[in-house]
């Protein structure tokens, strides 16, 4: 924990899952940490997806368990709508069958500890830059499949906006 008054840091409670490439997003005053992979720094490295959230109370210096996404991935985006739900869109995943990118978008209401999911974006992407402005959720970028693909030209340079107010009631 780093305190800029004093620029210094102090240790606190570690993540119940050490992991890599997954979301923390903060929402009043909790942290909560979302997806990522074990087993791997790289997706085709025998890495695992996690579905885990974890809920950070700094008050208590506490990790708790909250409901898993519904989807487990990892390099995905993330934003927060009215300081109320944490929205992660796009991401990667690898099992024996396939390895891709995700085009799905799911909101989780930390109030409910609920998820929902949303409609998709347009294009399947990892690697993305996402954030929310007003009631618009913005993905910028990304990688169209996942790692060592063999694909040209798989960069996005593309974005698009998912209209919030309108999916989440």
């Amino acid at each position: 924990e780093y305190d800029p008054a004093t620029n210094s840091w102090r240790s606190r409670r570690s993540l119940l899952l050490a992991r890599n490439h997954h979301v923390a997003a903060g929402v009043g005053n909790r942290i909560y940490v979302i997806g990522g992979r074990v087993s791997s720094a790289f997706i085709t490295g025998g890495s695992n997806n996690v579905d885990l959230v974890e809920m950070y109370d700094p008050a208590a210096d506490l990790w708790t368990a909250r409901a898993r996404m519904p989807t487990a991935r990892s390099a995905m985006g993330v934003g927060v709508y009215k300081d109320q739900y944490i929205v992660a869109a796009g991401g990667e995943g690898q099992d024996q069958r396939f390895l891709a990118a995700f085009k799905s978008v799911e909101a989780f209401d930390p109030t409910l500890n609920r998820w929902h999911v949303l409609p998709s974006m347009a294009r399947q992407r990892h690697g993305l830059a996402v954030g929310v402005i007003g009631n618009r959720l913005y993905a910028v970028s990304g990688e169209a499949q996942s790692a060592l693909h063999g694909l040209e030209h798989a960069s996005l340079a593309t974005h698009e906006a998912l209209q919030l107010d309108l999916v989440i009631k």
